[in-house]
């Protein structure tokens, strides 16, 4: 018989190998929690296949004008939230193509909002707020699977048609599964901490998130190669980082490359166009967009990677 003060959530179950930690040194403790943090890729890596579909789903979504939406309480929005935006700066998309949605809405980035992941009602409230559409993408975030939050918008994105997604460290519900195409379940096991899943669920969660995005961005032709050709230079770190990647793909000094750079409105994926094929502006964009924004097809193989 079950014992009631057990729950069967993987997420809130005891870790035996740290059922002593309290009374472990600050050397053994650091071992201790590097311990369980090392099991966390390769559990990210079982759910490869899962995370291989939401990218098509999500590159699909992009393509034909439709948003990946992030949705979850706590760590789980806040990761979803620092996820989509930081795809701006990196990718050059419109701050709208990447949402992140969080149970009790901006101020709970800061600080904890009480009870907002109870309810389902909000959930739904949030995604109709956005007016989503069956050409999105809504991918629910909950460690343990059953935030009523993430379920709401979850039902929300099912009815109106959308493609849905959950990201989860343990077994999902029976509805859960039947409302959602794609499910990465990433089974860390117990927190070295009981319940405390900003840990190796937290850990676990943003490495899904960082393959996701970076996945369906490569797929656009975001990149080349591994070259981050689309973004956008709103710090000096970005400038001199899209100034070195124009100089590494053309040869040209920097001066010369800033130039290019000026004459693209700071675009370096149309600049290297320009410099590479010797052409104006708008040759360089219809080039790109008639290859479907990737420089690979304009271009050929990227500059080879000198050790």
């Amino acid at each position: 018989m079950t014992e009631p003060f057990r729950d069967a959530r993987l997420t809130e179950q005891r870790n035996p190998a740290t059922a002593g930690i309290d009374a472990a040194s600050p050397e053994e403790i650091v071992r201790l929690i590097n311990s369980e943090d090392a099991k966390v890729p390769g559990a990210v890596a079982a759910a490869s296949a899962e995370i291989a579909r939401l990218i098509e789903l999500t590159e699909a979504a992009f393509r034909n004008g439709g948003r990946l939406i992030y949705v979850g309480a706590g760590t789980s929005g806040r990761l979803g939230v620092l996820d989509a935006t930081e795809c701006p700066p990196t990718y050059g998309s419109p701050p709208e193509m990447v949402v992140g949605l969080i149970a009790g809405g901006p101020p709970a980035l800061v600080r904890s909002v009480e009870g907002a992941e109870d309810s389902p009602a909000a959930g739904e409230q949030a995604l109709a707020e956005l007016d989503i559409t069956p050409r999105d993408v809504v991918v629910g975030i909950a460690a343990s699977g059953t935030t009523p939050y993430v379920g709401g918008a979850l039902e929300k994105a099912r009815g109106i048609g959308a493609a849905t997604a959950l990201v989860t460290c343990a077994e999902p519900p029976a509805r859960m599964r039947e409302i959602c195409d794609v499910l990465v379940v990433v089974l860390v096991g117990p927190e070295v901490v009981t319940g405390s899943t900003r840990m190796k669920a937290g850990t676990a969660t943003k490495l899904v998130l960082n393959t996701l995005t970076t996945g369906a961005m490569i797929r656009l032709g975001k990149t080349w190669g591994n070259l981050m050709v689309d973004l956008r230079a709103w710090n000096e770190k970005l400038v001199d980082r899209s100034e070195r990647i124009m100089m590494e793909t053309t040869r040209l000094p920097r001066t010369e490359a800033r130039a290019v750079l000026d004459a693209a409105g700071g675009r370096v994926k149309p600049a290297i166009v320009m410099a590479r094929r010797d052409v104006s502006l708008e040759e360089a964009e219809r080039l790109i967009d008639d290859a479907g924004g990737r420089l690979r097809a304009v271009l050929g193989e990227p500059p080879e990677v000198k050790s």
